[in-house]
């Protein structure tokens, strides 16, 4: 037995199977895009710990900002003793992140967190108990996370979930448009909202609206320009906050510090967390002054949340973005990646769709066409032919059938391009285009 299938071994003796494995890789350090295992094979990864590592593993500056802290001050806990780098992290969020006239944050753990504190600071400023959210989003593992994700893979046997939370299909074109023309898509989907409150919820029992501005877990599916520009009129003729989970899509991922940004709608509240920390654990929630102002004392924070140590990493983390303008980075792997996703659509009929925001790009695969008959099986084999040759992918979609790109921004092109062809190769041969037979073993990345 190797060292890797040993370690996968003693991994399936003590952690329990409720924490998912996607894949068979091990890591045993990595630096820029590139893992290396426990047997020292070199694994390009197009995964970055689930959209975690923009600014690349192992980056200096971040490590040393980490060392640095810890030698001054590992914890006191925010709520007992104010340490600077908790009140730096806080400005400079909002100087990337306005939420009107003033914005104030809240620091905090995870993802999860983030989205959980959001939703009791727009019940707590508006009086209402409602929450409505989409169909493929995902928003956490939490208990109000878990209820307002859609994918029930993810809930089995965990209920009763919470309640007074409601849910609209997610204005997927490629799936729910039918050969609609967008404008008139959108508007048909604005119109299930309005009609919502009348038989789903009432708009004044409504705190707020949540969703991804591009849905992650759920597929890598941003939503329409114009859905959010009507999101915007609904929410203030109502009343409503609108909330942005930006955890996935934030921080130089879609080209952009946000992804709201692309399309000029501000939201009242937004959720960070994954690539702010550059590894280690902190998130946020940000939002208008004069709506943070008005939560209680006492109903936010906790003993970890804004930790100096990781509040150092986020700082140092968001520097190195803005020293290697990782926006315009992004932008051009996504392009590349794009153009490379849309060249194996044409060549191959599995693959139905092809979308995203900058560097956040998703594949969908599909039988015949058809968005109501997903590919898993196809997509699964992919994966696990990629990782055989080198290269590290995960898969997206409430069925599984859309591979996505969160590779570090710090990708080499070099890296970006060796691991797109292997994906191609690989598709080809799948798809029965290729000469070779799918299941011989491939050399890895490193010895090609």
């Amino acid at each position: 037995m190797g060292k890797n299938d040993e370690l996968l071994a003693r991994r399936a003796a003590v952690v329990s199977p409720g924490v998912p494995r996607v894949t068979t890789a091990t890591a045993a350090t990595a630096r820029g895009a590139v893992i290396t295992d426990l047997e020292g094979n070199e694994i390009i990864d197009f995964t970055g710990g689930i959209g975690v590592m923009n600014v690349g593993h192992g980056n200096e500056a971040v490590v040393r900002a980490i060392q640095d802290q810890a030698a001054k001050l590992c914890h006191t806990c925010i709520h007992v003793a104010t340490y600077e780098p908790y009140v730096a992290l806080c400005e400079k969020l909002a100087s990337l992140f306005p939420h009107g006239d003033t914005t104030k944050s809240v620091l905090l753990n995870s993802g999860a967190e983030a989205v959980e504190n959001a939703v009791k600071i727009a019940r707590q400023v508006t009086g209402r108990s409602a929450i409505l959210c989409y169909t493929e989003g995902f928003h956490g593992r939490t208990l109000m996370g878990m209820t307002l994700t859609s994918k029930v893979g993810y809930k089995h046997g965990c209920g009763p979930f919470a309640p007074e939370i409601y849910r609209l299909p997610f204005p997927n074109h490629f799936r729910y448009g039918h050969g609609m023309e967008m404008a008139a898509f959108v508007e048909r989907e604005l119109d299930r909202l309005r009609g919502a409150f009348s038989t789903v919820v009432a708009a004044d029992q409504v705190a707020a609206i949540l969703l991804e501005p591009v849905q992650g877990e759920g597929g890598f599916v941003p939503a329409p320009a114009a859905y959010l520009h009507g999101l915007r009129r609904i929410c203030d003729e109502h009343g409503i906050l609108l909330v942005f989970d930006e955890v996935q899509s934030g921080f130089c991922r879609t080209g952009n510090w946000a992804a709201y940004q692309h399309y000029g709608v501000v939201p009242d509240l937004s959720t960070w967390a994954k690539s702010m920390g550059g590894g280690l654990p902190i998130a946020a929630v940000l939002g208008r002054g004069d709506l943070m102002d008005r939560v209680q004392p006492g109903t936010l924070g906790g003993t970890y949340g804004g930790n100096p140590v990781a509040c150092a990493a986020a700082l140092a983390t968001i520097r190195e973005m803005e020293r290697l303008d990782l926006n315009s980075r992004a932008r051009k792997i996504g392009q590349q990646v794009t153009e490379r996703f849309r060249a194996m659509q044409r060549a191959c009929p599995l693959v139905g769709d092809v979308r995203g925001l900058g560097a956040m790009v998703g594949m969908e695969f599909v039988e015949d066409g058809d968005p109501r008959k997903p590919a898993a099986a196809v997509t699964k084999a992919l994966l696990e032919a990629c990782l055989r040759r080198g290269v590290l992918v995960v898969a997206a979609g409430t069925h599984g059938n859309v591979i996505r790109v969160l590779s570090p921004l710090a990708i080499t092109d070099e890296q970006l391009d060796r691991g797109l062809g292997i994906i191609e190769q690989e598709l080809q041969r799948i798809a029965g285009r290729g000469q070779a037979d799918a299941s011989r073993p491939q050399p890895s990345a490193a010895t090609r």
